[in-house]
C-alpha cells in the first residue's frame, strides 16, 4: 500500500467523522470511536536501542555505540530486529486489549540530531557529531524499523526538528540561532535524507525556537521546507509537552487555544501533551477551521492504514510473542557491543593472557551496574550482564580469580550514608594489591548524563559541567595508579571525556544486556576491537565555544582548530591493517585491505572529501565508510560509494554549489589529520580526483 492508497482510505474514514471526534484523533493519546470500529490508539512509543518502556525486550547498545560500529548494513539490522521485537509485543498487547502508552507501533526514533557539544546530556541518544555519519545510519535505522512490505512494519520518526542539542535546562525557553551554512551544512542534512532516502513515516518538533520560531510551531521548517521543499508526506508530532511552552516559555502565544492554533496551522499534526484539547475553542475563536483539522487526521490516519492496522492481509501481523527476547537476537546485541566498543589507549597490556594472568581486580562504580548498561530511552532486558559479570563468567573458565570492590559511588562522596568520606577506597585498594591486573570500571549513567527531569538527574538537567570524571571516581583513578599495578580503564560513558588513567583505555559506551560478555571478550583477546569514534573527544570544555553558541566555528572535528585527546574516526585494533587504493573516482572508491597481524578482526576504512574552494570546512569531512572482516595474513576488497554531496559546498548565504578548485580524497583508517596519524601510527593514502 502506498501512501496515496493509504491516504484515500483515511479521507474516507475521517470523512465520516464529527469535528469533536477528528479534533479527538491529533492527541497522542487517541480515543476510540466505537461507531467508526476505531480502537484507541496511544501514538507515544520509544525504541532508540531497542523497543523501550514497555517490559522486556533486547537492549542494544546505546545510539551513540551503535553508531561507532560504522556500518549501515549492520545499523539496519538492529533496526530491522528491534521492528520484530515491536510488532511482536503489539500483536499480542494489543490482542489483550492493552493499547497503553509505550504499546504502539509509532516509534520516537532515531534520535539525528547533531552532537555538538560533548556537555549534552542527550547526546548518547544520537549518531554523532557528523551530518554524513548520521545521515547514513539514520536512514539505515528508519528502514529497518519501517521494513519492506505492502505494510510498514512500524513507522519511524526522525526527531528533534532540526536544530537541537541543549542547554537541557534552558531548552523550553532558548532560541537556538545557526546561520544559513551551518543549517544547510550540518544541522539540516541528517533530517533531509530521512525523507528523501529513508522516507520516513514521521518527524518530530524540538523544544526550542530556530531563529525565533519555536520548532513545533514553524511554518517555515514543518510546511515551507519539510513538505514543500522536501516532498514529506507523513505526520508531525510535537515534542512533549512543547506546544504549551508557546505561551509559558516562548511568549509567542498568550492562550493555549493560541499556542494550538499556530501548531497546526504550521504543520503540527499530533500533540504529545494537552493543549490540543483547546482545539475546539481554537475553532470557537476563528483561529482554525474544521479543514485545518480534518488535514492532520487524515495524515494520521493515513499512517495508521499504511501500519495495516485496519487491514486483514497484513503480513506483520503474523509476528508472535516468541520473536521477542530471542537468543538470536541477545546473540546480535553482543556482535553490537563487540562492534562498538572502541579501543582508545595501549601499550601492549591488551589484549590480557589468560595463561598469564592469575587473579583480576574489578574495580569501580560501573563494574556492576545495570544502569551502566542501558543508556536511556531502553527496555528492560531479561539477560543483562554486567561488566563485572561477563569479567567473572570467562574467568571461572580460566581459573582466574576475580576480586571485586566498588571502589567508591558514581558521584557521591560515600557509598553509605552513616560512613565517612571515601568509605570504598581502602577495599578498592586492597582487591588491588591482591591483583596482577586492575580493571577499572568507571564512567556515568543516565542519571549524569541524560535528558532534563527524566531520571532526577543529579546535576546540570542531565548536561554536563565538565569532561573529568565526577570527584569520587577521580579520586580512586588516581589512588589505583598509584599502586604501580597493570591498569585497564574501561569508560562506561556516552561522550567525551578525559579520564588520564590507565596503561590501557577501553570505551565500552552503555553497551546493552550483553556488555559484560562483550567486554571480556575484548579484555581476553577472543575478539579485536574494532569501533571509531562518532564524536571529537576533547582535552576540557575550556577548549570549546560557549554551550548556548550554535554556530560550528570550533566545533567537532570540521572546524575545530585546536588538537583533539581523540579525533572523530579513531580506533585502534589489536591487529594491524594496510590498505592499497585500487580504483578512486568521485562516486566511489575500491580499496585492498590487508591484515597484516595474526587475528582475524574488522577493521572500518573511512574516506574523507577536501576542495580548495573558498566555502569549504576547514579540515575534510567524511563522505563514506565501510566495515570489513579480514582474517590474519589475508585480504579483502572493500567498494565504497562516495556521498554526492562530498564535493559541494554550502555559502554563508546557505546555497549549496559544486565545489571549484582541486579535489582530493583520503583512503584509510582515520582521519588524515596529524593527531589521528600521530596514533594510529599509519596515514591515510592521499588521492587527487581533480586537479
Amino acid at each position: 500500500m502506498n501512501h496515496a492508497q493509504a491516504r484515500a482510505l483515511a479521507e474516507s474514514l475521517v470523512g465520516q467523522m464529527t469535528l469533536e471526534e477528528k479534533a479527538s484523533q491529533l492527541r497522542f493519546d487517541a480515543p476510540a470511536i466505537e461507531r467508526l470500529g476505531i480502537p484507541e490508539y496511544n501514538w507515544w512509543n520509544e525504541a532508540l536501542h531497542g523497543v523501550a518502556r514497555a517490559g522486556t525486550a533486547t537492549v542494544f547498545p546505546q545510539a551513540i555505540g551503535l553508531a561507532a560500529v560504522f556500518d549501515e548494513d549492520f545499523h539496519r539490522k538492529i533496526g530491522d530486529t528491534v521492528s520484530t521485537e515491536g510488532r511482536a509485543k503489539y500483536n499480542a498487547q494489543s490482542a489483550h486489549g492493552d493499547r497503553d502508552i509505550y504499546k504502539g507501533l509509532t516509534f520516537w526514533s532515531p534520535n539525528i540530531n547533531i552532537f555538538r557539544d560533548p556537555r549534552w546530556g542527550r547526546g548518547h541518544e544520537t549518531l554523532g557529531e557528523d551530518p554524513y555519519l548520521t545521515s547514513r545510519l539514520g536512514v539505515a535505522y528508519i528502514q529497518g524499523l519501517q521494513g519492506d512490505g505492502d505494510y510498514l512494519k512500524a513507522a519511524a520518526c526522525a526527531k528533534h526538528f532540526c536544530v537541537h542539542s541543549g542547554p537541557e535546562a534552558i531548552r523550553h525557553e532558548f532560541d537556538a540561532r545557526p546561520t544559513p551554512k551551518d543549517m544547510e551544512e550540518t544541522y539540516l542534512p541528517a533530517f533531509e535524507s530521512a525523507v528523501r532516502d529513508g522516507h520516513v513515516e514521521a518527524f518530530m518538533g524540538a523544544y526550542n525556537r530556530v531563529n525565533g520560531e519555536p520548532a513545533c510551531g514553524s511554518k517555515k521548517l514543518l510546511t515551507d521546507l519539510l513538505r514543500n521543499q522536501w516532498g514529506f508526506e507523513g505526520h508531525v508530532t510535537s515534542d512533549c509537552w512543547a506546544i504549551m511552552d508557546f505561551h509559558t516559555y516562548h511568549h509567542v502565544t498568550d492562550t493555549a487555544p493560541e499556542s494550538a492554533a499556530l501548531a497546526l496551522k504550521s504543520g503540527c499534526d499530533l500533540n504529545c501533551g494537552t493543549v490540543y484539547l483547546h482545539l475546539l475553542e481554537a475553532v470557537k475563536e476563528g483561529l482554525i477551521t474544521e479543514e485545518d483539522i480534518t488535514r492532520s487526521a487524515v495524515r494520521l490516519f493515513t499512517t495508521r492504514f499504511l501500519l495495516g492496522m485496519f487491514a486483514d492481509d497484513c503480513f506483520w501481523d503474523s509476528i508472535t510473542y516468541d520473536q521477542n527476547d530471542t537468543d538470536e537476537h541477545d546473540e546480535l546485541a553482543q556482535a553490537a557491543a563487540e562492534k562498538s566498543m572502541v579501543l582508545l589507549k595501549n601499550d601492549g597490556i591488551l589484549p590480557l593472557d589468560p595463561e598469564k594472568i592469575h587473579s583480576v581486580a574489578v574495580i569501580g562504580p560501573n563494574a556492576d551496574s545495570l544502569k551502566a548498561l542501558i543508556g536511556n530511552y531502553h527496555g528492560t532486558s531479561s539477560r543483562s550482564v554486567t561488566l563485572l559479570e561477563g569479567i567473572r563468567s570467562y574467568c571461572r573458565q580460566k581459573g582466574i580469580r576475580v576480586y571485586y570492590s566498588e571502589g567508591c559511588s558514581l558521584a557521591d562522596e560515600k557509598a553509605e550514608g552513616l560512613a565517612k568520606k571515601n568509605d570504598r577506597l581502602s577495599e578498592a585498594a586492597i582487591c588491588a594489591e591482591h591483583a596482577d591486573v586492575i580493571i577499572a570500571c568507571v564512567g556515568l549513567d543516565e542519571t549524569l548524563e541524560g535528558e532534563q527531569g527524566d531520571t532526577g538527574n543529579y546535576s546540570a538537567s542531565g548536561d554536563k559541567i565538565t569532561l573529568a570524571l565526577p570527584d569520587p571516581q577521580a579520586r580512586l583513578m588516581e589512588m589505583l595508579e598509584k599502586t604501580g599495578k597493570p591498569l585497564v580503564t574501561v569508560l562506561a560513558v556516552g561522550s567525551s571525556m578525559n579520564v588520564p588513567q590507565g596503561n590501557a583505555q577501553l570505551l565500552a559506551w552503555y553497551p546493552g544486556q550483553a556488555g559484560g560478555t562483550a567486554l571480556a571478550r575484548i579484555l581476553f583477546g577472543e575478539v579485536s576491537p574494532s569501533g571509531k569514534l562518532p564524536v571529537t573527544f576533547y582535552e576540557s570544555v575550556d577548549d570549546l565555544p560557549e554551550f548556548t553558541d550554535y554556530s560550528m566555528k570550533n566545533r567537532t572535528y570540521r572546524y575545530y582548530t585546536g588538537s583533539p585527546l581523540y579525533p572523530f574516526g579513531y580506533g585502534l585494533s589489536y591487529t594491524s591493517f594496510s590498505l592499497e587504493v585500487i580504483e578512486a573516482t568521485s562516486q566511489e572508491v575500491k580499496a585492498k585491505v590487508k591484515n597484516n597481524g595474526t587475528m582475524d578482526a574488522d577493521a572500518v576504512v573511512e574516506v574523507y572529501a577536501q576542495t580548495d574552494d573558498p566555502d569549504s570546512a576547514l579540515h575534510p569531512h567524511l563522505c563514506s565508510f565501510g566495515r570489513v572482516f579480514v582474517k590474519a595474513g589475508e585480504e579483502a576488497i572493500k567498494v565504497l560509494p562516495i556521498d554526492p554531496r562530498a564535493f559541494t559546498v554550502v555559502a554563508e548565504s546557505g546555497e549549496r554549489h559544486a565545489a571549484r578548485g582541486k579535489k582530493e580524497l583520503w583512503v584509510g583508517f582515520s582521519q588524515p589529520d596529524i593527531r589521528s596519524c600521530e596514533l594510529m601510527g599509519v596515514s591515510p593514502l592521499h588521492v587527487i580526483i581533480e586537479q
